[in-house]
């Protein structure tokens, strides 16, 4: 009688790392700043 939802554990790794580009939302001020970082010579 479980009734509670089924997920991932919170012990499993993951093979690959995740990239902090996935939690940052595209409407973020910092992808504006990092663009203007990448123009600069």
């Amino acid at each position: 009688m479980s009734h509670h939802i089924k997920g991932q554990s919170r012990h499993q790794s993951t093979r690959f790392p995740e990239a902090i580009d996935d939690f940052v939302t595209e409407d973020n001020p910092i992808r504006v700043i990092d663009m203007f970082v990448d123009q600069l010579d």
